[in-house]
């Protein structure tokens, strides 16, 4: 995977045009209509899923979320390039990897709503919940890559992050040791331009692809906003990690259109003709305007893929409201995996807490706040 980070992989064009780039074109010459057909459709329910999630927000039925609206292309092309046996490491924006990987679309939102310490069960589809911890899943990743390389799996990890989190230690730790162990793990950085009001100049003054070659391992930058080059970039890196290449890095350039989080304003640090230029390169319509121009699109399909798109958005929100409060003693299930004195200790003192509550509301989740 050599590269120069400073010229991104492009296949598509934002008009839907496509480029002449033979060498990471033949990396997705499988992809025909169907599969062209699928990563639309993939995209835009992820897109509906995150609106939706959104809007319930502002409702008051979740704490917060994450939105990923702009960043579908990034999440549905890399995700597509994974096996069911490859293990995904999350940070707390894939919503579409997570969707792509089999979660329940019903099941996105629990944690969000604070009724449940996770979303889904990892092991079911080898993706870990939304981790909070900004880059500490960069270890998490390396070390489960290194291990299932030791047991003879022939397998690649994924650690997703963003911008923000590659000035984090532990992403850096976690490039230092992947990159002598050759453990097969790729670091996938979603560079949207922006950690909370922080711009991405702030952050690094050169390409972030570009740091993956002081560690010893590939460095690609790709256009995050064209599904077919994420995919073709990362099958390649993927590939590399199986084989016992060892680790890659790919920064994929693409924009986060909304707020870093629903307790964000994001007008107060960048302008609205920004947002307007990115809009211009909004991965969704590009993959509309490929399957027009390659004669792949027509109106049966579009209204297929809208009323899938809002069937999965009414199943999230009847499920994010139907979700019962958990009783406040689960407040203490899970946080270890074995029995410790102090969560012991924790839970007898808030026992007794709810026990002297006159009306016993408490005791029984009413009115406990989310």
């Amino acid at each position: 995977m050599p590269g120069k980070p400073e010229f991104p992989v492009q296949l598509v064009q934002p008009d839907g045009r496509r480029v002449l780039d033979r060498e990471h074109a033949a990396l997705v010459a499988d992809v025909g209509p169907d599969e062209l057909r699928a990563l639309y459709e993939d995209m835009v329910v992820a897109r509906r899923i995150d609106v939706e999630a959104t809007t319930l927000q502002r409702q008051g039925q979740l704490g917060l979320w994450a939105p990923m609206l702009g960043q579908e292309a990034a999440q549905v092309g890399s995700a597509h390039a994974l096996r069911p046996d490859d293990y995904v490491f999350s940070s707390y924006r894939e919503t579409a990897v997570a969707y792509c990987r089999g979660v329940p679309p019903t099941d996105l939102t629990r944690l969000w709503r604070g009724v449940a310490h996770h979303c889904w069960d990892p092991h079911a589809v080898n993706m870990t919940n939304p981790n909070i911890v900004v880059g500490s899943q960069g270890l998490h990743a390396t070390g489960y890559a290194f291990a299932a390389h030791l047991d003879g799996a022939e397998i690649a990890t994924i650690a997703y992050f963003g911008d923000g989190a590659s000035s984090q230690g532990d992403l850096a730790e976690a490039l230092g040791f992947a990159a002598t162990w050759s453990a097969p793990v790729v670091f996938f950085c979603q560079n949207n331009q922006w950690a909370i009001s922080a711009p991405v100049r702030v952050q690094s003054a050169t390409p972030i692809a570009r740091r993956a070659y002081g560690y010893g391992m590939p460095g690609r930058q790709v256009d995050g906003n064209d599904v077919l080059a994420v995919l073709a970039v990362t099958r390649q890196a993927v590939a590399r990690a199986r084989s016992g290449g060892g680790p890659s890095f790919i920064e994929a350039l693409t924009y986060r259109m909304g707020p870093h989080t629903t307790a964000d304003d994001p007008t107060r640090y960048r302008s609205a003709a920004e947002t307007e230029q990115w809009a211009r390169r909004d991965p969704i319509d590009r993959m509309h305007r490929l399957l027009e121009r390659e004669g792949h699109w027509d109106e049966a399909f579009a209204s297929r893929v809208a009323e899938r798109s809002d069937a999965v958005a009414r199943a999230v929100r009847a499920a994010t409201i139907a979700t019962p409060d958990p009783a406040p003693s689960e407040l203490f299930e899970h946080v270890y995996t074995t029995p410790h004195p102090l969560i012991t200790e924790q839970r007898r003192a808030y026992t007794e807490y709810l026990a002297g509550d006159p009306g016993g509301a408490s005791a029984r989740g009413e009115g406990v706040p989310r």
